[in-house]
């Protein structure tokens, strides 16, 4: 079975589930086409980035004249089907925040995609996202390439799910995924009845044996460690603001920060401004081993988000048998058990926030122990990439058959 993997910017450093739901699906036998329509601008720290980029296909890349060229050359063999496809790039673009323009673009872009399908032999299209990538799969699927799925991850497509025309990408998929039970009912609201039972759960994944040997909790003042973008919807201010409370009354307390990005500036003044130089650190981003050795000198991952899906960093920490500070929002209660695997405070309250990590400074080291053992255990049993990636190619494989049926 050949599968195309239709994205907008890949490979990037956030983004490596993907690499990995990719790369198990190649292990269990199926054969993945790269195509994305662009590079990252962010430099590949990781060098298993590097090896995806170089296996990448990248649309456009490939020239406007190439790019038109496939689209007349589809609208002269299947005028119907490219007529079609028009009025639904026109529709989605008056709905859209990014216009009629840009979703002719987009159209132009799945012309390239179905005919590179056509050439590879695809047998179905998978997209990330429900945003652009997913609407040049949808479309071209409508100029006659193969059916497409996408999974969702959230928050950004629930938070303009019309503007996204996400109801209209959901009734024409072959199926869609969510990651948690959660993004599943929020897809519900926006699908046709009909289409509830082809919105299915297949949660991102972790490698397991990246994680075989998790180092114990290390001594001294508590450490917390924060991994992300620094974006509003993290809420990594946050955490500068439950730091100064904490300082005086618990010395040696540290945070560091994974990740870079729009807020750093923001968060840079925040520190200075508190006098929080020694007990705040920035590392940009880092490799997957260099998550891992922060994670490995921390004793607990802390993450004050406004809006998620499912957090893979919450995976990973719990993986590395680190508890989790996280806010009640999306999929990460069906994750994160108060009291067993960590703690969880409501989204936006400092004090909550503030109170949770006091409240962890002050437990024994041997309950953060098995705060730790017991998130691993539960996240190994429900996120390992193997298993999500057979679900997800099982799925694919049932609706090809029933294409494939007389």
């Amino acid at each position: 079975m050949k599968i195309a993997y239709v994205l907008n910017t890949y490979p990037l450093p956030s983004h490596s589930f993907i690499r990995r739901e990719v790369r198990a699906l190649e292990r269990g036998g199926s054969q993945v086409l790269r195509l994305a329509m662009r590079r990252s601008a962010l430099p590949l720290v990781d060098a298993q980035d590097r090896e995806e980029e170089a296996q990448t296909q990248y649309v456009l890349e490939r020239g406007a004249g190439r790019l038109l060229l496939a689209l007349a050359g589809r609208a002269l063999r299947h005028p119907g089907r490219t007529w079609a496809a028009l009025r639904q790039a026109i529709r989605a673009g008056r709905a859209s925040q990014v216009g009629v323009l840009r979703h002719l673009i987009y159209l132009a872009e799945a012309a390239e995609v179905a005919n590179r399908c056509a050439a590879e032999g695809v047998a179905h299209m998978h997209a990330h996202f429900g945003t652009n990538a997913t609407t040049v799969a949808m479309l071209a699927h409508a100029l006659g390439g193969p059916g497409y799925s996408f999974t969702t991850h959230g928050p950004e497509e629930f938070d303009a799910p019309a503007a996204l025309s996400l109801g209209d990408k959901l009734d024409r998929s072959a199926f869609a995924v969510a990651i948690s039970q959660f993004g599943r009912s929020q897809l519900c609201r926006w699908a046709a009845f009909e289409t509830w039972e082809r919105i299915k759960v297949v949660h991102c994944g972790i490698e397991p044996g990246a994680f075989a040997d998790p180092t114990p909790l290390p001594g001294g003042p508590l450490r917390l460690v924060n991994i992300g973008r620094f974006s509003e919807q993290k809420g990594q201010v946050l955490l500068i603001e439950a730091m100064a409370a904490l300082h005086a009354a618990h010395p040696g307390l540290h945070l560091t920060l994974v990740g870079d990005g729009e807020l750093r500036g923001a968060l840079e003044r925040a520190i200075a401004a508190h006098g929080l130089d020694d007990a705040v650190t920035l590392t940009g981003w880092l490799d997957e081993a260099g998550v891992r050795r922060e994670l490995a000198a921390a004793h607990a991952l802390i993450l004050p988000s406004f809006a998620e899906g499912l957090p893979m960093v919450v995976m990973e920490a719990m993986a590395a048998a680190r508890p989790v500070i996280a806010t009640y929002i999306a999929g990460i209660p069906e994750l994160v058990r108060p009291g067993e695997t960590g703690w969880l405070v409501p989204a936006g309250d400092a004090q909550a926030l503030t109170d949770s990590v006091a409240e962890m400074a002050a437990t024994p080291p041997a309950a953060l122990t098995a705060m730790g053992q017991a998130g691993r255990a539960r996240v190994l049993a429900r996120h390992d990439a193997e298993t999500e990636a057979a679900r997800l190619a099982a799925h694919i494989a049932a609706v090809c058959a029933v294409t494939e049926t007389p």
